[in-house]
């Protein structure tokens, strides 16, 4: 899918101009049309009568009071599913079937939201982590108003103007289009369509992470639910909670399998995310067949074991009131988050196929479609809407408005009252950075002492954290390694969510997923997370999904090669640098010294929509002349050259700890009457990016004479030494040893260096 990323930050801060009066949405819902909990499974009165007696309850408000046309509506969900997988002959239309009535109750009746500005920032969070069930999000989307259209891409031919939308913070108008989301459903997995295979939140606005890999969605979910409680902590006051809104999440049996599931859901837990509400389909039904094969443990006592309060629906096909009240019961719970297990059939309203593994991801074909429409009672055609299902969900768009209307008069109170917090959170909202805040990072000279680029990591981070207010983060129980503690701040908990150190356990893929949330959350959190570059292994899912999902991530990753010595290869990287670079949108760094790690930083700050890895080492390295920020910032740079006319004998190539070996090299060669030229290379991405004329003033074509060196993998750089180059690196397992015998006996040394340069010369 072609990637469409171009809403401004700004955006965050959409405002619709005032509705008039006529148009403002009665928010009064008669006590008849209250859900009683008598109608709600005994385990769930028993439950609910519990919470009851100690905690007020606000009663989740019903939509309408027509059963009938709550089943429409529901159906129209199911069949907008149905026929646009058919139509695709590809796709998954078992979910969306079976957990059509949920996803209705939270859309229509729940959660607070503007389809016009699916970036307003109080609004409700929504994730699929079971992003094959795509199509449910789709539908609801579609119902609900949301626009769903790539700004900076759209076809005019095919948008209807809907009105113009002002900024509350600068004087600007845009003019908003919709174009037909019909449409968009009847291209459900097509090239360039707005409605792709999986949830993608840089493709479709209204989604707010991009979900498939079974898990991420969960655990991205207790990072936006972390978010909210920090920020909450942080801004509201007694006469005005400016923060505050939920996260909910639609998980199935694949998720829960999932390891990274579990690593975020006991770190919500233990948090005590009061605002996270997940949903769990629990229909028993796998890509395999039944979960009986090989799922059998009792996910509802594994989740009250993680500190979670866990509610049973046992109807979750037509169960409305169930529903209802189990969300009613999940909110008065503040100090733990809810699962709510629903149990579901997936494909309900397939005569020959619910049930049924053949549901799950497979279209139903044209004669179940139509058994399925003669079960169900629907008469439409494909993608029909029935007119008395559109005209009720019609509201949600002047209801949306006059709820972003009232947080903007809310927010307008606090600024007058809180100014400095304001702008504080204002910054977070829209990610603008403070103004300078780059002279904070620090710098270095050749005379200052030399330290591991871990240790000068840390300088970096705690310089940054009293510039940058969104900046938070933390280690996988590496913190004292990974040099990772924010000092002038305390631990987030349960109980001092406010605070900035964020303790993540030995939980490197649920870190990296949570930290992918926090960063989706607002545009201004600049997570972080550490551990040892090794361990990128257990995360990788995570990290790939912060590149597509275009959420800037710092990957703070220490004891980056066989530098780290005795404790030997399973904790050596090899491979590591080499797959990163291949990986898109994403910038590996591996700074050299002081300089280079606060441009390494800077680079990783101005990144917003791209995530970056910094490989830093364990073992102390000198501050090189020559090294500097601005060089980072190019990828790749000179830091010594003794040669004219852009025309040197040799050019000795280096990254990180192996540069300072290069820049030895290159002394001895030059002593020997070579001119030689010395090429920080810390990001293959950033140089890649470079004018041609740049690039040219670094690595001229005409000298192929190039020698690299880097405690790694050989592999890629063929791309930068040429055909007659020579690589000097490691296409093995490291050893245990300390780290100079290790650099020596796989010949990353400077005598290596020099013979493969005269090799060349």
């Amino acid at each position: 899918m072609a990637s469409s990323s171009s809403l401004s930050l700004s955006q965050a801060l959409l405002r619709p101009t005032p509705l008039p009066s006529s148009h403002q949405p009665s928010l009064r819902v008669s006590p008849s049309l209250r859900p009683s909990p008598s109608t709600a499974p005994l385990s769930l009165r028993r439950r609910a009568a519990h919470v009851r007696a100690s905690v007020p309850v606000k009663t989740v408000e019903k939509a309408t009071s027509d059963v009938t046309l709550v089943e429409k509506s529901v159906n129209t969900i199911r069949f907008l599913a149905i026929d646009a997988v058919e139509k695709a002959n590809s796709g998954h239309p078992g979910l969306p079937m079976g957990c059509a009535p949920m996803g209705h109750v939270l859309y229509d009746e729940v959660m607070k939201y503007n389809p016009r500005n699916p970036k307003w920032f109080n609004r409700d969070r929504f994730v699929l982590s079971a992003g094959h069930g795509c199509m449910l999000q789709y539908a609801l989307l579609h119902l609900a108003g949301f626009d769903s259209v790539k700004w900076a891409q759209a076809d005019l031919g095919k948008l209807v103007c809907k009105g113009s939308f002002s900024f509350p913070f600068c004087n600007r108008v845009v003019l908003v289009f919709q174009s037909e989301l019909e449409e968009d459903l009847r291209e459900f997995r097509q090239w360039g369509s707005r409605t792709p295979g999986h949830p993608e939140n840089f493709e479709t606005p209204g989604v707010e992470v991009t979900t498939g890999p079974l898990g991420q969605g969960i655990a991205n979910a207790v990072g936006l639910a972390l978010a909210e409680k920090h920020l909450a902590a942080r801004f509201n006051k007694p006469d005005n909670e400016i923060v505050d809104h939920y996260t909910y999440v639609i998980l199935g049996d694949g998720c829960q399998m999932e390891g990274i599931a579990n690593e975020a859901c006991s770190l919500a837990g233990h948090w005590g995310l009061g605002k996270l509400i997940a949903f769990y389909d629990d229909n028993h039904i796998s890509i395999d067949g039944n979960t009986e094969i090989a799922f059998t443990e009792s996910v509802d006592s594994r989740f009250e074991g993680l500190g979670w309060h866990v509610i049973w629906v046992k109807n979750g096909n037509n169960g409305y009131e169930d529903i209802r009240a189990a969300i009613e019961e999940a909110k008065s719970v503040k100090d733990k988050p809810t699962l709510i297990k629903v149990t579901t059939t997936i494909g309900y309203g397939s005569p020959n196929k619910a049930n049924s593994y053949s549901v799950h991801g497979s279209a139903l074909g044209a004669k179940e479609v139509d058994a399925t429409r003669k079960n169900l009672g629907w008469p439409y055609e494909p993608f029909h809407v029935p007119e008395d299902v559109k005209k009720h969900w019609s509201r949600h768009t002047p209801e949306g408005a006059a709820l972003e209307a009232e947080w903007n008069i809310k927010f307008a109170e606090y600024e007058r009252k809180y100014k400095e917090e304001a702008a504080e959170l204002k910054s977070i909202i829209n990610g603008e950075l403070p103004a300078g805040w780059e002279k904070a990072l620090p710098t270095y000279t050749p005379e200052s002492p030399a330290d591991a680029t871990r240790n000068l990591s840390q300088q970096n981070l705690n310089a940054l954290a009293k510039v940058l207010p969104g900046l938070l983060g933390g280690s996988a129980d590496l913190a004292s390694s990974n040099m990772t503690l924010l000092k002038m701040f305390g631990d987030f908990q349960k109980d001092t969510p406010g605070e900035r150190n964020v303790r993540f356990g030995v939980r490197e893929h649920g870190m990296g997923a949570i930290c992918n949330g926090i960063a989706l959350h607002s545009p201004g959190l600049i997570p972080y997370c550490a551990t040892f570059f090794v361990f990128t292994d257990y995360m990788r899912g995570a990290i790939r999904l912060s590149a597509l999902s275009e959420a800037g991530v710092i990957y703070v990753m220490t004891h980056d090669s066989i530098g780290l010595g005795e404790d030997g290869p399973t904790h050596q990287p090899i491979e590591h640098l080499a797959s990163f670079r291949a990986m898109p949108n994403i910038l590996m760094l591996r700074p050299a010294d002081g300089n280079e790690t606060a441009g390494a930083y800077k680079v990783a700050v101005l990144n917003r929509k791209r995530p970056s890895i910094l490989a830093l080492s364990r073992q102390k390295l000198p501050n090189l002349p020559g090294s500097s920020i601005e060089g980072v910032e190019k990828g790749g740079y000179t830091i010594s050259d003794n040669s004219t006319g852009n025309k040197p004998d040799v050019i000795l190539i280096g990254t990180g700890s192996e540069l300072e070996i290069a820049a030895k090299a290159a002394e001895d060669l030059r002593k020997e009457g070579k001119s030689v030229r010395v090429v920080s290379l810390v990001s293959w991405e950033l140089f890649d990016e470079q004018s041609e004329a740049y690039k040219e003033s670094v690595l001229p074509v005409a000298v192929s004479a190039r020698v690299s060196i880097e405690a790694g993998s050989t592999f890629g750089w063929e791309k930068i030494v040429g055909a007659k180059g020579k690589a000097i690196g490691i296409d093995r397992f490291g050893a245990s040893a300390p780290a100079g015998k290790i650099y020596k006996e796989f010949g990353i040394t400077k005598e290596a260096v020099i013979a493969a340069a005269k090799e060349l010369i």
